[in-house]
């Protein structure tokens, strides 16, 4: 499998972001880097500070040449399908084609309710959010009456370099709703974490739904993440990205739930190095 890193942009001086993903750009057994869309910080108190995920990505893409960036994952009813599809292809074309647009329904009631953003019907509106999208990305003009979003003789210029689209990334594991949209929608979907053997079980389900649509599901990358203190022996970061592997896993994402020592990536790269295939 290929390997990631996923820095959390809350409670994070911006210096130790940046020196990170710049170690991260320099290790070449690093496929991709992610950090998360969210208002508000998402682990411990709300109250703390949380930078923005589209800006900065945008300033990580300038500071870095090789490595794939994205989100993980935008969520939709934060911005408008028109604004997110101009978002992104400016992105791919300032990161010379390495987004990876991360795509999912919102959750997060918390910072939603204070930002006045309506969560109602997430579902319904991702499904016609995706069509939007995709479309504007990849369509000369895009023409769309939906129940939650109208376009009329849209345009969105100029596309990025990656055509039809960036990779379309779906994170979730809902058996009804979500999978079903992997299905159709995504290259890359990310089963947000939990037990190996639940993994597993997601992907099965994600398989009968491309069989559904007459899709080959080895056409969409899978990814975890694997998630660890900086005090955990390694041995128990490792088992956990076996027990992935065996299970069929794509890529794992590093997720550190605790502050990033910025040159320890090239440690935990060391560490999983016999299960990661070369970038």
């Amino acid at each position: 499998m290929k390997l990631a890193f996923k820095t959390r942009p809350q409670n994070i001086e911006w210096s130790v972001m940046l020196e990170t993903w710049k170690e991260l750009d320099a290790d070449p057994r690093y496929e991709s880097a992610w950090v998360f869309d969210h208002f508000y910080p998402i682990y411990g108190s709300e109250e703390g500070p949380c930078l923005e995920a589209w800006v900065t990505l945008s300033a990580l893409a300038q500071a870095t040449e090789r490595i794939r960036v994205g989100s993980m994952v935008n969520a939709a009813p934060y911005r408008h399908p028109g604004l997110c599809a101009a978002m992104a292809s400016s992105l791919d074309i300032v990161s010379n084609g390495r987004l990876e647009l991360g795509l999912g329904s919102g959750w997060n009631e918390v910072e939603a309710g204070a930002y006045g953003i309506s969560l109602s019907e997430r579902f319904d509106r991702f499904e016609e959010y995706l069509e939007c999208v995709v479309s504007l990305l990849s369509e000369p003009v895009t023409n769309f009456e939906g129940r939650y979003y109208t376009f009329t003789e849209a345009r969105n210029e100029p596309k990025g370099p990656q055509q039809p689209t960036p990779p379309i990334v779906i994170g979730g594991a809902g058996p009804r709703r979500t999978m079903p949209l992997v299905a159709r929608w995504a290259d890359h979907w990310n089963f947000p974490g939990g037990e190996a053997e639940k993994f597993a079980e997601v992907k099965a389900r994600l398989v009968e739904c491309c069989e559904e649509i007459g899709r080959d599901p080895a056409e969409i990358t899978t990814s975890t993440h694997i998630i660890y203190q900086a005090d955990d022996p390694i041995d128990n970061v490792l088992a956990q990205a076996e027990q992935y592997q065996q299970a069929g896993l794509d890529l794992a994402i590093l997720y550190p739930f605790s502050d990033i020592d910025p040159a320890s990536v090239h440690d935990m790269a060391d560490a999983l190095e016999p299960l990661v295939e070369p970038v």
